[in-house]
This record gives C-alpha cells, structure tokens and sequence, in this order.
C-alpha cells in the first residue's frame, strides 16, 4: 500500500512538473524573442537569440520610446494600487457588514454580490462607457470607482466566507471595551482578515493591471495604461509590425505582477480555501 502510495506521489509529481513546464513554456519564448531582431521571430521564434538574430537591449529602448512605457506605467501602478486598496477596504466592510447584519435584505444583498460574477463585461461595456462619460469618471481617479463595481463581486464573496469564520464573542468582547463598530472592524477585525485581503489584493491586481477593455473605453488614449500603450507599438506606419519592441514591452509588463504575486503565493491558497469552505 505504502509503495502504492509512492509510486503514484512520483507520478503526480511528474505530471505537475510537465505541467508547469508547459505554461512556463510562453514566457520563455517572449523572453526569448525581446532579445531578437524584429525581422527573425516570425521566421526563427524558438532559436537561441545569437550572431545576426541578437538585438541587444534595442528592442527595449524602442520599445521604451514608441509607448511612451514609462508614463503608461506611472499610470498603471496609479491605478492598479488605487483599485486594490478601494476595493479591499470597502468590500472587507461590506462581507463583515451583511455578514453579521443575518438579516433577507442582507441575504439578498450578498446574491446580488454573487451573481454580478457572472454578467459578462461585453454586456455592459457601451452604456457603462457613456454613463462614465456623463459621470465624469473618464480619468485615472474615476475609473478606480469601476473597478470597485466590477471588481466587488468576487472580493464581497471571498472575504464574507472568511468573516463566517471569525467567532462573534470577539468583536463582543471588543464593544464591552468600548469600541465602537468602525473601531472594531479596523482593530479587531481586518488585523484577522489579512490572509484574505492579499489573496484579493493579488487576484485584483492581477485583473486590474492587465486589463485591456476597460481602460480603454473609459479613458482611451488620453491616459494610456500599459496595455493600451503596448498595442500601439504592435503596428506601425504602413502597417508594419515591430514584434522585437512588443515583446521587451511584454517582459517589462509582467516582471511586476509576477513579483507581487511570487511576494504573496503563500497567503492566496489559504486566503482561498479560508473564503470558500467556512460557512
């Protein structure tokens, strides 16, 4: 039985590191490619970059240049902090809110939560872009105000299955001392959802900084996010494409999400399984 038990340890083992391999697999060919000239990715995209094919760090000066990269990230890392730390404050008192409210206007409060996941983006992105228009919400600071509606679903759900969690005689112990509710939530309770709050901080940021649609419609070229700037530098005059400056511009645009997340990958599996198995 034990030899069993081995033997198939082994193998899953394998399988997930093939696995992991293979979505490590298109990373590697953009990293490889950023380093190419743009005339031989199409025709050699798995060769070693050497001799002839190798552009240096050229495409990453290009790149740099063409995008505008370093305004589209100062408004990237605007946006994409903002939306996070919006969305984590407001939707952690939310879940706590209707979560200890027990109440059917609370109940029916956390469904409608749950059933904004599922309402594509496509279905609401033309008159979502005019009422921001009329809002005035067309801005790096307006447009954290949809994130918070679109990202509130999925952060409302995760941290109201954390709270669930939290016994009550503790936030009753902390108003016998005299605090009141603001002072309870922020000293008692959101120190305990920590584990929670990264899990959404990364799974957030992650959508948030890679968002393509969203900025664009609302805030189109006049404050362009990274990759809205990006797609400008895929096509040229005449149509031409600089694949070599697409590509730095790719790896440039992923080393900081990828840093964020390998910072908080110990807390997101416990902050997911704390969020959707209590309760």
């Amino acid at each position: 039985m034990k030899k069993q038990n081995k033997i198939s340890n082994v193998f899953i083992s394998i399988f997930l590191s093939c696995l992991s391999i293979l979505f490590l697999v298109p990373i590697f060919v953009v990293l490889l490619n950023s380093f190419k000239g743009k005339f031989y990715i199409s025709k050699e995209p798995f060769t070693w970059p050497a001799g002839a094919t190798f552009a240096g760090l050229d495409n990453y000066v290009n790149g740099i240049i063409k995008s505008g990269f370093t305004k589209a990230m100062g408004y990237s890392f605007f946006i994409t902090i903002s939306s996070v730390i919006v969305i984590i404050v407001f939707t952690s008192m939310t879940a706590w809110y209707i979560t200890r409210l027990r109440s059917k206007v609370a109940s029916g409060l956390y469904y409608l939560f749950v059933f904004s996941m599922i309402v594509p983006f496509q279905m609401v992105m033309f008159s979502m872009s005019k009422v921001a228009n009329v809002l005035h919400l067309d801005s790096p600071l307006g447009i954290v105000v949809l994130y918070l509606g679109f990202g509130a679903g999925l952060s409302v759900f995760i941290f109201s299955g954390f709270v669930k969690g939290i016994p009550l005689e503790i936030e009753e112990a902390a108003m016998i001392d005299g605090c009141n509710p603001i002072q309870t939530y922020f000293q008692v309770v959101f120190p305990l959802l920590r584990p929670t709050a990264i899990t959404v901080a990364i799974l957030e940021a992650m959508w948030v900084w890679n968002d393509y649609l969203l900025p664009l419609l609302v805030i189109g070229n006049k404050y362009k996010t990274i990759p809205v700037a990006i797609q400008g530098v895929l096509t040229g005059s005449y149509g031409a494409r600089d694949m070599g400056s697409l590509m730095a511009m790719l790896v440039l645009t992923i080393l900081p999400i990828i840093t964020f997340y390998l910072i908080g990958q110990k807390s997101i599996i416990k902050g997911v399984i704390s969020g959707a198995v209590k309760g």
